[in-house]
């Protein structure tokens, strides 16, 4: 096991973070988010720091498409024709720019977005058509780069549209999928060397498999009612997470 392993990653820690991929990956299954910015935060506890969103990235990539893939009949492709452009002209600007802005302003940047989602007024028609979802996917596509947690805001900004839990699930899981993948070319080309990872990334991923295979079982157990509540819930809880990480940042 010991040879499949990155340099520095125990063999108990290895475990323990393959336990919480399934873990994560159920979570966002069945409540529509949350197991991304749960792994991310668990990884940052054990991975080094320069490999904490590359390989963050490319976990919750498999992950999504593994959803995507469970649901894919419940996708709003609309959405997803107008989310891909944003996508690549955020990550294009974000590879060029290399914009390193304290954590903490783009923690409270997209907390405070994420609780106008869940409990402001609904968005204006225009904001949730084409031109809305172009914007708000070139704009968490480019900060995804530098913070890798910018699921929250996509997934209230997709519960915005949709009010239908599996419809609002497939479509969060295409969208991120689409949003992790050129994290792989950037971050290759930037120098991080993923074959060291190689074998611990697939193994996070077949993990998150599974936790999504169980997750869809849960959401198939919920109303739609129940589900956008406990949704609005646990987005409130992650906005507020980054609210106080960002002041234990900026007081730093």
């Amino acid at each position: 096991m010991l040879s499949f392993l990155p340099p520095g990653l125990a063999p108990e820690v290895a475990l323990i973070l393959l336990a919480c991929s399934t873990l994560t990956s159920l979570i966002t299954a069945a409540l529509g988010a949350g197991g991304g910015v749960m792994l991310l935060a668990l990884m940052a506890m054990w991975i080094p720091p320069a490999a904490i969103i590359p390989v963050h990235g490319m976990i919750q990539l498999g992950s999504n498409a593994g959803r995507m893939a469970m649901t894919w009949r419940h996708i709003d492709w609309r959405v997803i024709a107008a989310f891909l452009p944003g996508v690549i002209l955020g990550a294009v600007a974000g590879s060029l720019l290399l914009v390193r802005l304290p954590a903490w302003v783009w923690q409270v940047t997209i907390a405070v977005f994420v609780l106008y989602l869940c409990w402001g007024p609904k968005l204006p028609p225009l904001a949730m058509g084409r031109a809305g979802i172009f914007v708000a996917s070139a704009i968490t596509s480019f900060i995804s780069l530098f913070v890798g947690a910018t699921g929250p805001l996509v997934a209230a900004f997709i519960k915005q549209i949709h009010t239908d839990r599996f419809t609002t699930v497939a479509t969060f899981a295409t969208s991120m999928t689409l949003q992790h993948l050129p994290k792989a070319l950037v971050f290759g080309l930037a120098g991080f060397v993923f074959r060291d990872w190689l074998w611990f990334l697939a193994a996070m991923v077949g993990m998150g498999f599974l936790g999504t295979w169980l997750g869809l079982r849960v959401l198939g157990r919920l109303g739609n009612q129940t589900f956008q509540r406990v949704f609005n819930l646990l987005l409130t809880l992650l906005a507020l997470r980054l609210l106080w990480l960002a002041w234990l940042q900026w007081a730093a």
